[in-house]
This record gives C-alpha cells, sequence and structure tokens, in this order.
C-alpha cells in the first residue's frame, strides 16, 4: 500500500517561495520516480517536476529555473523548493508515484501567490 501525504502550502505574495514536502509511506522508495502536479482552478492537472530515483529531474518549462525537485531515500521524502513565485502558480500541488501500473496521490497541498 502507498500512502502520501503533502505539506508546506500557503499563502505568499509573488516573488515569494515555499517550500513544498511529501511523505511517502513505500517499500523500496529509492527505486521509485516520484512527481509533483499541480492543478490550478478549471485547468488540467499538470507535471511540475519529477525525480528518478537515482536524481535524475524534469521540469515543465513554466518553473525551470524557479524550482527545485529533490528526494530523502533515507527519510521516504520528496521536496518542491519554490522560488521567485508567480500568481500562475496557484494551485494544488500533489505528490505523486506509479507503480505496477498504479497511480498513486496524495491529498493536495493548496499554494496560493497573491499580493
Amino acid at each position: 500500500q502507498v500512502h502520501l501525504v503533502e505539506s508546506g502550502g500557503g499563502l505568499v505574495q509573488p516573488g515569494g517561495s515555499l517550500r513544498l514536502s511529501c511523505a511517502a509511506s513505500i517499500n523500496f522508495f529509492r527505486i521509485y520516480t516520484m512527481g509533483w502536479y499541480r492543478q490550478a482552478p478549471g485547468k488540467q492537472r499538470e507535471l511540475v517536476a519529477r525525480i528518478t530515483g537515482d536524481g535524475s529531474t524534469a521540469y515543465v518549462d513554466s518553473v525551470k529555473g524557479r524550482f527545485t525537485i529533490s528526494r530523502d531515500n533515507a527519510k521516504n521524502m520528496v521536496y518542491l523548493q519554490m522560488n521567485s513565485l508567480k500568481p500562475e502558480d496557484t494551485a494544488v500541488y500533489y505528490c505523486n508515484t506509479g507503480t505496477n501500473g498504479l497511480l498513486y496521490w496524495g491529498q493536495g497541498t493548496q499554494v496560493t501567490v497573491s499580493s
């Protein structure tokens, strides 16, 4: 059974920073690719960043240079450091992984960027 719990969202002014955390209850965490997705009101859920078990990362173009995904395999944690936040980053952010053809999601954490 896979269980993902996000935290760290909140209200921040444009240009500010937030760090999201995802605690993963999963055996052999270190082998799983982990992702952060987001969904804004009225829009489809999109992949923001992902990180493989060996630490390779990829980002959607809109966050490159501003967001950093990382993981701590000893703690079963994934992080998303978000800098230079913009109003268009406002969304519910979800932690994600998949195995054996199944996708797993956390409950999401709200990020609101507004002055």
